[in-house]
């Protein structure tokens, strides 16, 4: 393990039976009240968004907002929230995804991506791949092409890597920490 991820994961909570029993939360807001641990977090998003060539970032609501503004900023490139259906003024393109129990939908401004952007997707935590895959059918719906994927944690017993590999078309999926 790198000296960044222990820093980063020395500063991830567990939260046991959270938001219901049996489930084990990891809670990132001891790392966000850190700002080594937060800079040093953004700087690493930053350079593997300018690594890849991207133009702008996606940031998936909400935490991925918070990681996302920043590292666009390092980054020097223009951020874009993704954010659920309905949240956004405007006109918007819309994508629907599955959940374990039902669907959900998330929505861009239209007029926010276009074709010649290389679109970054930034999130906290890589589970279940629903709402990354369903963010990268909107990136590639506005005109815009996939940079790739990049997250603090992916779960990987959850399976979200297998199910966005097609999605992501060979594009890169960067996870910082594994658990």
């Amino acid at each position: 393990m790198t000296d960044i991820q222990e820093l980063l994961l020395s500063r991830i909570r567990d939260v046991r039976d959270y938001p219901q029993p049996g489930v084990m939360f990891k809670d990132i807001t001891p790392l966000l009240a850190d700002p080594e641990a937060f800079g040093a977090l953004t700087d690493t998003l930053a350079e593997i968004a300018v690594g890849n060539g991207a133009t702008k970032i996606v940031g998936l609501e909400a935490r991925g907002f918070i990681l996302g503004a920043p590292v666009a900023v390092r980054a020097g490139v223009g951020f874009i929230p993704v954010r659920k259906a309905g949240k956004l003024p405007g006109a918007t393109l819309s994508q629907a995804y599955d959940l374990e129990y039902g669907t959900a939908e998330i929505e861009v401004h239209a007029e926010d991506l276009a074709a010649g952007d290389r679109v970054m997707v930034i999130d906290d935590v890589l589970a279940t791949g629903g709402t990354a895959e369903a963010s990268l059918q909107l990136i590639r719906r506005a005109g815009a092409e996939v940079a790739g994927v990049a997250v603090l944690m992916e779960l990987g017993f959850l399976g979200g890597r297998a199910r966005l590999e097609p999605a992501l078309a060979g594009a890169p999926l960067e996870a910082l920490l594994q658990v």
